[in-house]
């Protein structure tokens, strides 16, 4: 699994033209699950975006986690984080997980978010055509991969 962070002052996500989610400062997540992926993924990972410390501190250094600072978390699910573009101009998609199995993990990867303190946790429409908006705050930016 891959989380590419963004940390943010805002964001929110619209499926044709109406705001499904929508959080204050915190993280906007795009979610990759790629082919083999399972829940061992979800956990570690899980684990790994809410104890990452690159929340600002009161002197403005990142060393605070999301939990930390009580921020909040926006998913969106991205398979094409797993794009290769080794073979020629037109992106792969294969490494990504098929629908059904990637949409289990997504939830369960929510789920777990929850389960580990974050307060607000929101997400978008899994396999729909989002329109995404950020403000973010820095900006930072980091991928997060599971072992």
């Amino acid at each position: 699994m891959k989380a590419l962070i963004q940390r943010v002052k805002s964001g929110k996500v619209s499926v044709a033209g109406k705001t499904i989610g929508e959080i204050g400062k915190g993280y906007v997540i795009l979610l990759g699950v790629k082919d083999g992926d399972s829940e061992k993924e979800v956990f570690q990972l899980s684990q790994k975006v809410v104890t990452l410390r690159i929340m600002s501190d009161e002197a403005g250094k990142m060393n605070k986690s999301i939990l930390d600072v009580g921020g909040e978390i926006l998913i969106i699910s991205q398979f094409t984080l797993y794009a290769d573009t080794s073979g020629g101009r037109r992106p792969s998609f294969i490494a990504a997980a098929k629908p059904e199995v990637a949409h289990t993990l997504y939830v369960q990867f929510i789920d777990e978010l929850k389960r580990l303190g974050v307060r607000n946790v929101q997400t978008g429409s899994f396999g729909a055509y989002m329109n995404v908006s950020i403000e973010n705050d820095g900006p930072v930016t980091i991928l997060v991969e599971s072992n």
